[in-house]
């Protein structure tokens, strides 16, 4: 389970920081080095939107823990 945790937080931040350079620059890196919305951008899209999906479980672990 610590491993998928990794991966999750991992993927979310390369997704924040995609958000930043858009946000910055409007600049998206997924869509410069995979293409536009093609099926690889998109499935990389979905990827990481359910990794952040997944890390809102991070919330509820830590409220256990105390």
């Amino acid at each position: 389970m610590k491993t998928l945790d990794y991966i999750a937080l991992l993927l979310v931040a390369i997704g924040a920081i995609n958000w930043g350079l858009i946000g910055f620059f409007e600049f998206d890196l997924v869509r410069a080095i995979f293409g536009e919305m093609t099926l690889v951008t998109r499935i990389i899209y979905a990827i990481i939107g359910i990794s952040g999906l997944y890390s809102l479980s991070f919330f509820g672990r830590l409220r256990n823990e105390e």
